[in-house]
């Protein structure tokens, strides 16, 4: 399994992007990067986007994206797969034809640029090569964490959570479980902002972690905010954890 880092902050800057992940070729996971970061024939390549939740910093990409498909006109509808809330909010909130066009009837409703499939909690789907199953996480809005596997390897996705339990006991039960991808959003001294908005800090990221039961297991935080980035590094780096790194845009990951 090959994951290519689109952008793995929680927020913007000039060269720090939002998160958007791409697994092999053909899906990607959260969308809050699509077009900014591949070209026109890498995007035509894209077939299933896994949707965590509805925060701009996972979906905003598919605003450009749908417009470069609507050129295309491939005559295969692009799978978006989540929680069945999760895409419920995506076509009232984004694809209403008031803040952007609905994507999901155009050119037309027989083959229209997206289609939507809602994946329930701990059902696994096939997506060619890969099995996907979903979580719920603890977020201010309905959200997923994802657990994919290829053959004899597994990567587990935490989506944007604060403190959370189903996706842990899954991963512990993981017998494949190569590499975790945790959120951490704030330094701890803003550990109060992080339970209202409910993320994580390095002391947080590491109780949940914890709960696998897998200390040497290779995990990559990834939703660090750019303004605290440093301090996170910091407050991270000090945890020694023996295999944590900390994301950047445009790493490669190969499990």
């Amino acid at each position: 399994m090959k994951i290519r880092v689109l952008g793995c902050h929680g927020a913007e800057l000039a060269d720090q992007k939002t998160c958007g992940f791409q697994i092999n070729t053909s899906v990607l996971m959260d969308a809050g990067t699509i077009a900014s970061a591949l070209n026109l024939s890498e995007q035509s390549q894209i077939r299933h986007i896994l949707i965590s939740h509805i925060h701009l910093d996972h979906t905003k990409g598919l605003a450009s994206f749908s417009e470069n498909l609507q050129a295309e006109a491939s005559g295969t509808p692009v799978t978006l797969i989540g929680l069945e809330s999760v895409l419920n909010a995506l076509k009232t909130h984004l694809f209403n034809n008031q803040l952007w066009p609905d994507f999901t009837c155009i050119p037309n409703r027989e083959n229209p640029v997206f289609r939507m499939q809602s994946l329930s909690k701990g059902e696994v789907l096939t997506v060619g090569d890969l099995e996907i199953s979903t979580y719920a996480v603890n977020h201010t809005v309905p959200s997923s964490g994802f657990i994919i596997r290829e053959k004899n390897s597994a990567l587990l996705y935490s989506g944007d959570t604060h403190q959370t339990e189903d996706i842990w006991k899954a991963a512990a039960k993981e017998p494949h479980l190569k590499a975790a991808l945790i959120e951490v959003s704030f330094p701890d001294a803003l550990i109060d902002l992080a339970k209202e908005s409910k993320h994580l800090t390095p002391a947080l990221f590491y109780k949940e972690f914890s709960k696998m039961g897998l200390p040497n297991l290779p995990v990559y935080a990834y939703h660090m905010k750019p303004r605290y980035l440093q301090q996170i590094k910091k407050e991270l780096e000090a945890l020694a954890l023996p295999n944590l790194t900390l994301l950047k845009d445009g790493m490669c990951l190969e499990l």
